[in-house]
């Protein structure tokens, strides 16, 4: 995975239709049209397959991942789910295929295309909205978000991934290294001078404190990655797991730090991180290490974005946004350095 994709020139809301219209007859799809529901990272249309079902058919980022990194992610996915986590599986087509390679023409280079089971459920909550719940209803959500994540960690600790297992690693050199996965943050045009220093300075405790930190089997497997509020659904009280694109190698904590990352304005932050902690430790243990290591898994998340911001300007997002989520996560980074 690499944080700059190899599109040469922006995409529009056209040119992925066209693609998942082409896409369609591989699943045997000769009825209806693909509708367009979100265009980021992957293009994702809803259609309908020929059993009468709808389907999430994801149009691929092109250069995002390599065939067996996605492949890797719809095998965990059908893992997670045949072990009774709630996420969508792949849905194949009649020829076998788990997904399949799409162009819109012979001298364009094809896109991944795959499609997902539905499911049904309204998201936690969305990106710069404060949450819609009363403080007992929140408690409620994010502990039972804390016992699935904790869930998750437990099945997959025991699962032997299949030969050709690739994914990417959320470890020191994917936050780090010289080719993080979201991208390199050092050069952001988002950070002024007095907020640029503290940063740097950030940077420091972080890489000395990650590099010191445990890695094992108890803390360290594939993770989600990416539990945004958007990602996590409520559905009949139950929460369901969308959107593993990001799926890879990392700490167990991580996973808590981006389920909470969202949350860090709202009045009930503190409610909200003790009721997901007690979730989780509802089915899977926490040191007071692992406790105290949340600040810095916070910071990682928010150097991520600082990474993922500058990579996506004037692309996925405008530089206005890219300037409130740069300076959101400045502030994160600069509260890890200060202990706050």
């Amino acid at each position: 995975m690499n944080a700059v994709s190899t599109q040469s020139e922006p995409e529009t809301a056209a040119d992925v239709t066209e693609l998942a219209k082409r896409a369609l007859e591989h699943w045997g799809i000769r009825e209806g049209e693909p509708e367009l529901l979100k265009f980021r990272e992957n293009a994702v249309f809803r259609v309908i397959l020929p059993t009468g079902q709808p389907a999430a058919m994801r149009i691929h980022r092109l250069g995002y991942h390599t065939d067996a990194a996605l492949r890797s992610e719809l095998q965990w996915m059908g893992f997670l789910q045949a072990a009774g986590i709630a996420t969508p599986s792949a849905v194949a087509t009649p020829a076998g295929d788990l997904f399949v390679l799409v162009s819109a023409n012979a001298s364009v280079q094809p896109r991944q295309v795959d499609c997902l089971s539905w499911l049904e459920g309204r998201a936690v909550g969305a990106r710069g909205v404060p949450l819609d719940f009363t403080p007992e209803q929140a408690r409620q959500v994010f502990t039972a978000m804390g016992r699935t994540i904790a869930h998750m960690h437990n099945v997959t600790s025991a699962w032997t991934p299949p030969a050709g297992f690739a994914r990417h690693a959320w470890d020191f050199n994917g936050f780090f290294g010289a080719n993080p996965n979201w991208g390199r943050f050092e050069t952001s045009p988002f950070l002024d001078g007095p907020h640029r220093e503290l940063v740097f300075q950030a940077r420091e405790k972080a890489v000395k404190a990650l590099s010191e930190h445990e890695r094992s089997a108890r803390n360290f497997g594939i993770i989600h990655a990416d539990l945004v509020r958007e990602n996590v659904l409520v559905h009949d009280g139950a929460i369901r797991i969308i959107d593993f694109d990001d799926c890879g190698h990392g700490w167990h904590m991580y996973d808590l730090a981006v389920a909470l990352y969202q949350n860090r304005d709202e009045a009930i932050y503190p409610l909200i991180e003790a009721a997901l902690l007690e979730g989780y430790r509802q089915e899977r243990a926490l040191t007071a290490r692992d406790i105290a290591a949340l600040p810095l898994f916070s910071a990682l998340r928010a150097f991520a974005f600082l990474g993922w911001v500058q990579s996506r300007v004037e692309g996925d997002i405008t530089r206005d946004v890219g300037q409130r989520m740069s300076a959101i996560a400045a502030d994160v980074v600069i509260a890890y350095l200060r202990g706050e």
